[in-house]
């Protein structure tokens, strides 16, 4: 019987993407990935923090891009296709919340986090998974849920069902590419960022739930099991909470 201990921390990956690196559970990501070696390039429309002194900076690129422009994905797939930078890692993390009663919302508010939550992923899945399924390595693809996208809420059926409807493209995509790309889901309850400060019609703090809240690093963390497992090993689904949080 094979060890465990022999893979744990077996990164094959090359170049890996994050949608929304510069802050919050994408930035913790997109640090621990370069910080074990994984060239990493952050896709965002701001960007993020110098490192900490001592950081491996050469190891992440930044590259303005709004994935909710087609043109802008476009543009990040011929930046990184020129560098030989095709990611065999891909975080689908961008995101945005809103809470908004459906009876009294604003459509337009609701498509607008629909075009990134959900769209902007599948532009970015799209640009990359031709060149993906062709490397003659393992990939992989995960993609930053919550945990809302199996509870709806008041004020919340927007978010939840962009959430949602990630569950569904995950699976679907997991049967398409599968064995060539491993595709995973990660599922966070609260997490101390500012989700519920940049949220449309939000306001609250994760520490007014009263159930404490996960660290950024605490998903960065479940990245990394995910992908140091053996190649042969599929991690399709990790959900984390506050031990606290009731859903």
């Amino acid at each position: 019987m094979g060890s465990s201990k022999q893979t744990a921390k077996n990164y094959f990956h090359k170049a890996a993407l994050v949608t929304g690196g510069a802050g919050g559970i994408g930035l913790a990501i997109a640090r621990a990935l370069a910080g074990a070696g994984i060239r990493t390039i952050i896709a965002d429309i701001k960007e993020p923090p110098a490192p900490e002194e001592g950081f491996p900076e050469e190891r992440i690129i930044y590259h303005s891009t709004d994935i909710t422009d087609p043109l802008q994905v476009n543009r990040l797939y011929g930046f990184l296709n020129e560098k030989g930078l095709i990611p065999d890692l891909i975080i689908c993390n961008a995101g945005r919340g809103i809470t908004e009663r459906l009876a009294e919302g604003d459509p337009e508010k609701w498509q607008s986090v629909l075009n990134l939550n959900v769209m902007g992923h599948l532009r970015t899945i799209r640009s990359f998974l031709p060149q993906m399924l062709e490397k003659n390595n393992s990939s992989d693809i995960v993609f930053i849920s919550s945990v809302a996208a199996r509870k709806p809420h008041e004020w919340g059926g927007i978010y939840a069902a962009s959430k949602a409807a990630l569950q569904a493209i995950a699976e679907t995509l997991r049967l398409e590419v599968q064995p060539k790309i491993r595709v995973s889901t990660i599922l966070p309850g609260m997490v101390d960022t500012g989700f519920f400060t940049n949220a449309i019609g939000g306001g609250q703090s994760a520490g007014d739930t009263g159930w404490g809240a996960l660290q950024p690093s605490d998903i960065a963390d479940a990245v990394l099991y995910i992908i140091s497992r053996p190649e042969n090993v599929a991690v399709n689904e990790i959900t984390l909470r506050p031990a606290a949080q009731p859903f």
